[in-house]
């Protein structure tokens, strides 16, 4: 393969390389269950140049107790960063009165918080800031749900379904994996479920770009054949 060629393909690396995210998400394994009952969840991190972007979803539907509840959130980045700033957070509140029956509030901040853990990633954290209030719930209907939830006035407001959380982290790339991560649940620490990884996603951008890059190397090469140059 010839110099010029080679010039070429890493042109079309680069050009895949530029301006693009990449998308992991982490869910509760199958069957997973704290002391409350069941749970099910999933966390979706977009990686950026120095932005981390964190959505986490509570997918249990009718939970019946608090300890069913996201409260904490911890991750490991692959390129070892353990300190970070928690720039904006959003979320849905919703209230529930002692029968259960629920109330949707507005969207604003969460209240939660970033702690920064020396030699172990980071943490999204409800208890440490808003807590014991603030835990994300899943959807409804919320017959099941006991007095941990319902008229609890420590607990309420909870957040509805859905947290987004837009983290600054020095040192991140589009590049930069997350090596591990954890769901806590309800307002006891240590209530733990590891998470598993299920996807690793460029966006879309660097597919465009990547399909620019290849289409313009192409036309190069068919210019060059044309011309009666030999490129082996």
């Amino acid at each position: 393969m010839s110099s010029k060629l080679l010039s070429l393909c890493s042109l079309v690396v680069l050009a895949s390389a530029i301006g693009h995210a990449s998308t992991i998400t982490f869910v509760t394994p199958t069957g997973a269950s704290t002391s409350g009952g069941a749970v099910s969840d999933s966390a979706t991190i977009v990686t950026g140049a120095g932005t981390v972007t964190i959505t986490l979803n509570n997918l249990l539907v009718n939970p019946t107790d608090v300890a069913q509840l996201i409260s904490d959130f911890d991750f490991v980045l692959s390129n070892g960063a353990t300190t970070g700033t928690l720039v904006s957070s959003s979320g849905q509140q919703i209230s529930f009165a002692s029968g259960g029956a629920s109330t949707v509030g507005s969207t604003g901040s969460t209240g939660w918080g970033l702690n920064n853990i020396v030699g172990g990633g980071l943490q999204l954290d409800a208890l440490g800031f808003v807590g014991p209030a603030g835990l994300i719930i899943g959807p409804g209907p919320y017959t099941n749900a006991n007095g941990s939830i319902a008229g609890n006035k420590a607990h309420n407001p909870f957040i509805n379904q859905t947290a987004t959380f837009n983290l600054a982290v020095l040192g991140v790339t589009a590049n930069t994996g997350v090596t591990g991560a954890t769901f806590s649940f309800g307002t006891t620490a240590g209530i733990n479920v590891v998470g598993v990884p299920r996807a690793v996603t460029p966006e879309p951008s660097s597919l465009a770009l990547l399909g620019t890059g290849i289409i313009g190397a192409a036309g190069m090469l068919r210019r060059r054949f044309v011309g009666g140059f030999n490129v082996s």
